[in-house]
Order: structure tokens, then C-alpha cells, then sequence
């Protein structure tokens, strides 16, 4: 039985994020120690390991609860976890999509920009809302 700080080193997890699962019921220890300290046995490592990983994946706490039901779960469909996947998966091609156009957007903004010493700025005016500014 590992206390949190080397349960948090044994899984490459911060202390406070261990703690935190443990808080929300994520990945809760197998006891505590005689001096009140969180235990972690090879069962609750595997599970914040599990854990580390599907958040790495951005799998949000709820959605990490719900794998690691699948996982505990001997009698589990493999289609419920491929959903799941499916579905992060979506949501990650969508935000990439989102970043392209930012991307392109911006790198369109700075071509458009002369970064001489000129105060006329493309990408100043388009944060404004507006075209070029005119003093006068």
C-alpha cells in the first residue's frame, strides 16, 4: 500500500490531482493509515493510471467515470467503450477544424499586415471591427 505522494509518483499524477479524484469519488483509496493517510493498493494505481491517460485523451471527469465503469465491468459490450471513442474522437476533429480557421485566419491577417513603421495595422483594424482607421 502506497500513501498519495508516492501513489501520485507511481502514476506520473500531481498529489493534488489524486486528491481530487479521490474528492469527487473518481478513484477513491483502499483505506488509510493509522495517522489518517490516504492507502493506494495496485487496483487503485491501475485505475488513476487508466485515469491519467483518458484525461490526457480529454475525456472529461464524468466521461472517465464511465470507462472506468466499462472497465471494472467483466460483462461489458466493447461497442459502449468504441462509442465513447467515436464521440471524443468527433469532438476532437471539430476542434480542429475550429483551429484551422483560426489558423487561417490569423495567417492571412499577418500576410496582410506590412510590420514596417507604418501605423496602419490589417490585423489591429480587423479586432476593431472595422476597415482601415482614418484620422483626419
Amino acid at each position: 500500500m502506497l500513501n498519495i505522494g508516492d501513489a501520485a509518483n507511481a502514476t506520473g499524477l500531481p498529489t493534488k490531482t489524486v486528491r481530487y479524484y479521490a474528492d469527487v469519488g473518481l478513484v477513491v483509496p483502499n483505506g488509510r493509515s493509522e495517522n489518517g493517510y490516504r492507502l493506494y493498493g495496485d487496483v487503485e494505481l491501475r485505475k488513476l493510471t487508466f485515469v491519467r491517460r483518458a484525461r490526457a485523451l480529454s475525456f472529461s471527469i464524468e466521461e472517465c467515470r464511465e470507462l472506468l465503469s466499462l472497465y471494472e465491468d467483466q460483462d461489458r459490450s466493447s461497442a459502449n467503450v468504441k462509442s465513447l471513442a467515436l464521440k471524443r474522437l468527433a469532438e476532437i476533429e471539430d476542434k480542429l477544424h475550429d483551429l484551422r480557421k483560426l489558423r487561417d485566419e490569423l495567417a492571412h491577417l499577418a500576410e496582410a499586415c506590412h510590420g514596417d513603421d507604418r501605423p496602419d495595422c490589417p490585423i489591429l483594424d480587423s479586432f476593431a471591427g472595422s476597415g482601415p482607421r482614418h484620422n483626419g
